[in-house]
């Protein structure tokens, strides 16, 4: 009889039992609940809009937000258009496939190139996919990307492979340009050189030392340290003819060759100082990876 009783009492109180709280307080007031306590769905966010449009300190607050964002991508806009030019820039990387092989092949045999003079158009030069002579920046940013991933590759053959060397390699190449670039810019101030020539022009005749680095470490990988040093020594010799004829045709023209002949000895100085590190550089960066 007490085992009915209180099978009862039990059955009663769970029919009894109140809804379960909600986890936050119900502080709103304002918007419709369902059955157990919950509001309807999008009445909390509707709630909570229409609170921010209401509250004047938070409209103040979205207006500085907003006048602060637009003013910080003004001052954006202004510095990288003061320090980098954009359309400059994109000049650069307008190639395409037809330019970039014979780009390429010009890179390797340079030797029965003949007219190495920038083309222009009303005063303005040809962009790379319309003159062959023209300097580009794609190419070297690809061969650029190449040549970390071969080391990468190279490293793992040779069981040497870690994050932290490899991250060395791609840093080290890419200051030893930077290094280049402000050389040069430092020798044509010295030389008083007058000529379109930009950071733009130096940092892809740089770059294209990556092309040779990446034949010397594949020939490296595939026929000893005999094909690295054959390979070595052609791509070196052509990325200096290559860069003698550029510099002193394409980039600095003949007007600027032209003057006293003490500052014509210093250009040439300069041109002939700028081909012959470019074999340095690249042993430098690639003897490493061939073992």
């Amino acid at each position: 009889m007490a085992y009915h009783s209180g099978y009862g009492a039990s059955k009663h109180r769970a029919r009894a039992a109140p809804d379960p709280p909600p986890l936050f307080d119900d502080t709103s007031g304002g918007y419709s609940s369902q059955p157990g306590g919950y509001p309807a769905p999008g009445a909390d966010v509707a709630f909570s809009v229409n609170h921010l449009l209401g509250d004047p300190m938070a409209n103040v607050a979205m207006a500085y937000g907003s006048s602060i964002a637009s003013h910080g991508k003004d001052m954006v806009h202004k510095e990288l258009h003061r320090f980098v030019s954009v359309n400059k820039l994109k000049y650069f990387f307008a190639v395409d496939t037809a330019y970039v092989a014979k780009k390429l092949g010009l890179l390797v045999f340079p030797y029965t190139h003949q007219n190495w003079e920038v083309q222009y158009s009303r005063d303005v030069p040809l962009p790379p996919r319309q003159d062959l002579n023209a300097p580009d920046l794609y190419i070297p940013t690809m061969a650029f990307i190449t040549y970390v991933l071969l080391a990468g590759m190279a490293l793992g053959i040779q069981k040497r492979f870690s994050p932290e060397v490899l991250g060395l390699c791609a840093s080290t190449a890419l200051v030893w340009v930077v290094m280049e670039v402000l050389a040069l810019l430092l020798g044509l101030y010295l030389a008083t050189v007058r000529s379109d020539l930009s950071t733009f022009h130096l940092l892809a005749y740089s770059g294209y030392k990556y092309v040779g680095m990446i034949l010397s470490v594949l020939m490296g990988l595939l026929f000893g340290s005999d094909g690295y040093y054959v390979a070595l020594a052609w791509t070196s010799s052509a990325l200096m003819y290559f860069i003698v004829r550029s510099l002193q045709t394409a980039a600095l023209g003949p007007d600027s060759m032209g003057g006293p002949v003490p500052r014509q000895r210093l250009q040439l100085y300069l041109t002939l100082g700028a081909a012959a590190f470019q074999p340095l550089i690249i042993y430098w960066l690639t003897f490493h990876l061939v073992r």
